[in-house]
């Protein structure tokens, strides 16, 4: 496991998609140290100086992969008191800081998984998703769900990593229908009008009592999503929860 590190990041870029979601990309003063997918940093807006504390900070999933150690991306919805200051004060150039890799959200390299993603909670993920190689064995299936269309924010990352990975499943979950009457995206993935549902997508699992199970989102989807699986048969040891928020 990789030494934690603070390192000073350049905001190189902030995308907005609406709703106060935003990707933020960042540039390091020198290249990150070595993660495995699922990890996270933590990211301060003051300044740090290393012969005092560290500032108030918060804890991010590092959504980029670890073979791009010279920038960093995160992404995040607008929650409470540090991301409201996010949302006001970061802007294209200035300076942050972060310190990683922290965490063991870390997916099995050889069993089948089924990832579950509510909202922004969908970073935990995305690393993992982008160092898949094609000839894998193992089955991954991923249930995405947001509440409009235009919030599944990294869905063209995921259609790429479709087209490269026969093993990969997606399906989507919509809450409010788009203007159109339309419901997820251009990808051709499936699509279900709704809250993530774990009835809606167990038929999609070859073998669900055999998978491990991992589920990243806002509080109430993760005591949901590991209530039904349960429900399900699924035991605890097999359901891995991003809890860090």
């Amino acid at each position: 496991m990789a030494v934690t590190q603070k390192l000073a990041c350049r905001v190189e870029r902030i995308v907005h998609h609406g709703e106060h979601v935003y990707t933020v990309f960042l540039r390091p003063a020198r290249l990150v140290p070595r993660f495995h997918p699922g990890q996270f940093l933590h990211l301060a807006l003051d300044p740090y100086d290393p012969s005092s504390f560290w500032p108030d900070s918060r804890a991010f999933s590092i959504a980029s992969p670890p073979v791009e150690r010279d920038s960093v991306r995160i992404s995040y919805s607008v929650r409470g008191r540090f991301t409201m200051r996010m949302e006001e004060e970061l802007v294209e150039g200035s300076e942050v800081w972060i310190k990683m890799p922290y965490g063991k959200f870390v997916v099995n390299p050889s069993a089948d998984v089924v990832l579950v993603a509510g909202g922004t909670g969908i970073t935990a993920f995305m690393a993992f998703l982008e160092t898949l190689e094609s000839g894998g064995q193992r089955t991954v299936r991923l249930a995405y769900g947001c509440r409009t269309k235009e919030l599944l924010i990294y869905q063209d990352e995921i259609h790429r990593c479709v087209d490269r990975v026969p093993s990969l499943d997606v399906c989507y979950f919509v809450e409010e229908r788009s203007e159109n009457g339309k419901v997820g995206g251009t990808t051709g993935q499936p699509a279900y009008v709704g809250r993530l549902s774990v009835a809606a997508f167990w038929s999609r699992i070859p073998r669900p009592l055999e998978a491990e199970y991992y589920v990243a989102g806002p509080p109430a989807m993760l005591d949901t999503v590991s209530q039904n699986l349960r429900a399900k048969g699924i035991g605890a040891e097999a359901i891995n929860i991003d809890s860090w928020e």
